[in-house]
């Protein structure tokens, strides 16, 4: 029996750490600066099993299991009233053109160039809502913008710190809305969805998949 109780208090060392576990006296905090790790950033030593700098805020540990496999959500795009300015101009292009070609003195071939040139903008202002988008999938918010000039933006559902949902008069009226989504990682990091339909279930998604992505 003291041979194998001497086996199991030799092999001790060689699974935990000596100064965790030794029979002497440690002081206080000994352990914890073992396993205290430092800011990629900044440097700064974090506390153990932090998953932000205390100073910067950056991110030090990524919660995200590797066994999971991202998949996609949903995909979220403004309306159409938020392109109104486009539109009007397109309607007052598009009426200019078709009163010069049916006015009796009017140009006909002005208002072709006017109508050809109204279809064109109305493309671009297509385009442009096309290329406006806020995807989300199970790990993240992404944020695309622009079609020539193009911006993208990531936040991690696990560092989604608030989600607000503000609605004017108007929006209201529209059924529309915007959602903000605060990061905890910055301060000044947020994600605006302006003029989007049904805010409130798209909120609720946002919530229901950082609730799913934090368990």
């Amino acid at each position: 029996m003291r041979a194998e109780a001497s086996g199991i208090d030799d092999a001790a060392p060689l699974l935990h750490n000596r100064d965790c576990f030794s029979a002497r006296t440690i002081p206080d905090g000994a352990c914890g600066k073992r396993s205290a790790m430092r800011c990629p950033q900044c440097g700064f030593e974090a506390i153990a099993n932090a998953a932000f700098c205390s100073r910067c805020g950056a991110r030090i540990m990524t919660p995200r299991p590797e066994t999971k496999h991202e998949y996609a959500l949903t995909r979220i795009l403004p309306s159409w009233w938020h392109f109104a300015r486009g539109l009007m101009v397109v309607a007052g292009i598009f009426a200019t053109g078709l009163y010069e070609i049916t006015a009796p003195q009017g140009n006909r071939r002005a208002g072709l160039l006017l109508i050809a040139g109204a279809a064109a903008i109305m493309g671009l202002v297509h385009l442009a809502r096309r290329y406006t988008s806020w995807s989300l999938t199970s790990d993240r918010l992404i944020e695309r913008h622009g079609l020539l000039s193009s911006r993208r933006r990531e936040m991690e559902l696990a560092d989604v710190r608030s989600i607000e949902v503000t609605r004017s008069l108007l929006q209201r009226i529209m059924g529309l809305g915007n959602v903000g989504i605060a990061s905890a990682a910055s301060a000044d990091f947020m994600i605006r969805m302006l003029d989007i339909p049904d805010p409130e279930r798209v909120a609720e998604i946002l919530r229901q998949a950082r609730l799913k992505r934090l368990a």
